[in-house]
């Protein structure tokens, strides 16, 4: 009798032990990893094109989208970019959820400046303002070539605020309708126009290994609307400015002013006579929660370019509820004690008496608002330890 031949070596393809598995118990992070992987990429993307690729599923729970846009082959002299350039590349992004729900829904400028800037979800102090990124490349005078990165984000604090992204038939959707070259560039449109390239990377929560836990209040989102404020402000008019109904817990409202014709209003890069009244007032159900000079709100001029810590882009004013731990935002290190609770029948507004003088009027306050919206009743405290 022959005893059976020992196989030496390792089984072709055999997959090596996960090392960073932790004991069961604890917070989801210290289970998970973060990722980052491919969506897609697409160039030769015209001016006034669209953008709206499939998602592709990841093992895990999307955190947010990074962006980067490159337009290239443009030529061209003094080519300048409008106003709200970059981010106007885009005249409308919407991203919803894999039943249909709103999350961002802003245009260009809105959703890809705005949001990174006041709303504490992408970084800390100057790193928000994607102008300040070490990536980005300003419009060329020569070609009108330029290169910026951005990020739509869903989560709001650690780990809070992520959406499934596992399952193949429910993922979410990004479309992307891209402006005019004429909107982009204002009256120094390239001779030859860039054509267009956009990379989209998902940042994700990896799948825990070896034990079930999920991440904190799954199904809780942050949502991003762009809706205008009524009435229209006449110029120096005294009146109050009511945002739309809203329904959730606050983390920013960023309220942007535009003229008629749509610009920012702005004066020699100023808000002196660009239309915020010298004393706004702040106002929750008939409560003034904020009446102040101008000057101790903002606490820096406005700026038209790239913009320096504590400046903020021209025609813009944006309170944050998300300093519950800190004088200075924290990013995702929040407890949401400060978020401002709204329902429906919330009445939120604005107030002048009076509101400056607009050389293009009426004027229209738009509300842009982080709206965090539970799935059950919202987690306070730092939900991820």
């Amino acid at each position: 009798m022959t005893s059976p031949q020992m196989t030496q070596g390792v089984a072709a393809g055999r997959p090596q032990p996960q090392t960073t598995v932790e004991p069961a118990g604890g917070p989801f992070i210290r289970h998970s990893q973060p990722g980052r992987r491919s969506m897609y990429s697409v160039s030769g993307v015209a001016f006034g094109g669209l953008v709206a690729n499939p998602m592709v599923a990841a093992p895990g729970y999307t955190r947010g989208y990074r962006i980067k846009v490159v337009g290239s082959g443009g030529n061209g002299t003094t080519v300048t970019g409008g106003a709200d350039a970059p981010g106007n590349v885009a005249s409308l992004v919407q991203l919803k959820d894999s039943f249909g729900t709103p999350l961002i829904v802003a245009p260009g400028y809105e959703a890809l400046q705005l949001i990174q800037l006041f709303g504490g979800q992408f970084g800390l102090d100057t790193s928000t303002d994607i102008k300040n990124l070490p990536s980005f490349s300003a419009i060329a005078a020569s070609t009108g070539n330029f290169t910026f990165n951005t990020y739509l984000p869903l989560e709001f604090a650690k780990a809070y605020g992520v959406i499934s992204s596992a399952n193949a038939s429910l993922l979410p959707t990004l479309q992307i309708n891209v402006g005019t070259s004429a909107a982009f560039y204002g009256t120094s449109v390239p001779g030859t126009v860039p054509t267009l390239a956009f990379t989209v990377d998902q940042d994700f929560y990896w799948l825990p290994e070896g034990v079930s836990v999920e991440p904190p209040g799954i199904g809780t989102t942050e949502q991003w609307i762009y809706q205008p404020a009524n009435p229209t402000i006449g110029s120096a008019a005294s009146l109050n400015v009511q945002l739309p109904r809203l329904g959730g817990y606050l983390s920013a409202i960023i309220a942007e002013l535009r003229d008629s014709t749509g610009a920012r209003t702005t004066v020699a890069n100023s808000d002196a006579n660009g239309g915020w009244p010298a004393r706004p007032r702040f106002i929750v159900d008939g409560v003034p929660l904020i009446d102040t000079d101008i000057t101790t709100w903002y606490g820096a001029t406005a700026v038209a370019g790239p913009t320096a810590m504590n400046a903020r882009p021209v025609g813009v004013m944006a309170l944050s509820r998300k300093t519950s731990l800190s004088q200075q935002g924290m990013g995702l290190f929040d407890t949401g004690e400060s978020y401002l609770s709204t329902n429906p029948g919330t009445q939120v507004e604005f107030a002048g008496a009076p509101w400056g003088a607009i050389g293009n009027a009426p004027a229209v306050l738009n509300a842009l608002c982080g709206q965090v919206v539970p799935s059950g009743a919202l987690i306070q405290g730092l939900p991820e330890v």
